[in-house]
């Protein structure tokens, strides 16, 4: 299916316009707080505004002015996109759609109360609860690693100004380096993310540094689109790139960011570069709220988003469980809209239709070689669950690779301009 700006926001228009619901007259406007301003959670906060017609009083915390999508932002490390391109900011959604966007960092729920404690001392009661605060790292989850260490070993997988620094030292390796990736263990942000960020680095390399070599040093057994990566790597990079799995050491990792080094099954090995991507969780209000599990991410109920702990609250995106649905921020601009329909149904009356989800996760591999894959979904009883889908084919030709990726510029648009209008 071939996706562009204007089919991709049509579809969500003429599902607003169908669901709309006019304002309540002759009493307080009901609230909904919603916290995080990414793919879930800027979504919700326009859906809700947009498709209620000002019967409720929307109000998004995010802490950042400007937005950096983390989808894309590999294009930028392979220099096909420059920083500014993944730039957004919350302008639009509050001149155009009467958004009240508070820069301020959400640091306590008080489900009881129904109220957001902020670090700036306010508080904001509500009447319905979206939670869409992206991912954490799990600590400890790579020994040697930590927060403090991430300018060293840039971790990326939040973008903004650690995307910059690690292209500033891909660029500055040394000729014949060696650039190491830490790949997370399952379940994390954008399943396909860390093998095209590899794809891009090979890319760079291959012109500017032809001599170096690429190590993966990944805990898992297989990854997502795993033939179509290492066929392009065969075909654009050979001899560049080498992954080490669980069986050969992989399992068993620290990093020694002073030195340099990541020891792999007690063999240490000099390195130039090293992006670690440690283990996920929700993020880190999310926690502190009792919305997560021991799996450090947010049971939810599958037909509604709304949290399987407290049902005045709906979490979205990369923090929860959502069965068969990847951490992909298209599944979180889908799973916003699900949301955003039910709470304008629990809070104006307005007729709530049966939950549909969908994703598809584009990946570039090289210029003109992009992949795909993706699939519908829908809620059962214990899980979203997939439907059907599909994946790009080994042996593709040049100009089915080519439009594959030329559909995801479209995409990258259209998404974007329906999260922040």
């Amino acid at each position: 299916m071939s996706l562009n700006r204007r089919s991709f926001l049509g579809t969500g228009l003429a599902l607003g316009a169908a669901l709309s619901a006019p304002a309540v007259i002759g009493q307080a406007r009901p609230r909904v707080v919603i916290v995080g301003g990414g793919a879930g959670g800027a979504t919700a906060a326009r859906y809700i505004a947009k498709d209620s017609g000002g019967a409720i009083d929307v109000v998004l915390i995010e802490p950042g002015k400007t937005y950096y999508t983390c989808f894309f932002s590999n294009l930028y490390l392979g220099g096909f996109r420059d920083f500014a391109s993944i730039a957004h900011d919350y302008g639009r959604l509050a001149s155009r759609y009467g958004i009240n966007v508070i820069h301020d960092l959400a640091v306590d729920i008080d489900r009881e109360a129904r109220s957001v404690a902020l670090a700036s001392g306010h508080a904001l009661g509500y009447d319905r609860l979206i939670v869409s605060p992206g991912i954490d790292f799990v600590d400890g989850a790579v020994p040697g690693w930590d927060l403090t260490v991430q300018n060293r070993m840039p971790h990326a997988w939040k973008a903004g100004s650690q995307t910059q620094l690690l292209k500033a030292q891909i660029e500055a390796m040394r000729e014949g380096g060696v650039f190491c990736m830490v790949a997370p263990p399952d379940p994390y942000r954008c399943p396909p993310g860390p093998y095209e960020r590899v794809s891009m680095v090979a890319h760079v390399l291959k012109d500017r540094n032809p001599t170096a070599k690429i190590l993966i040093v990944d805990p898992k057994e297989k990854f997502s689109k795993q033939a179509l990566f290492e066929e392009g790597w065969g075909r654009h990079y050979p001899g560049m790139i080498e992954r080490v799995g669980p069986d050969f050491g992989a399992a068993n990792v620290e990093v020694r960011p002073d030195s340099m080094e990541v020891v792999i099954d007690g063999t240490p090995e000099a390195v130039d570069v090293c992006n670690v991507i440690p283990a996920q969780k929700a993020g880190h209000i999310a926690g502190l709220a009792g919305l997560a599990n021991d799996s450090g991410f947010c049971p939810i109920v599958p037909g509604t988003m709304q949290s399987r702990i407290d049902e005045t609250i709906h979490v979205l995106g990369d923090a929860t469980i959502a069965g068969d649905m990847p951490k992909s921020a298209f599944s979180a601009n889908s799973q916003a809209k699900v949301a955003a329909m039910q709470v304008r149904a629990a809070l104006t009356g307005a007729r709530a239709f049966p939950a549909k989800y969908s994703n598809t996760c584009w990946s570039l591999i090289d210029t003109g070689d992009g992949v795909k894959v993706g699939a519908s979904y829908q809620a059962a009883e214990d899980k979203i669950a997939k439907v059907d889908g599909f994946v790009s084919q080994t042996g593709e030709d040049a100009a089915l690779r080519k439009a594959t990726f030329e559909e995801s510029l479209g995409w990258y648009a259209g998404i974007t301009a329906d999260i922040f209008g």
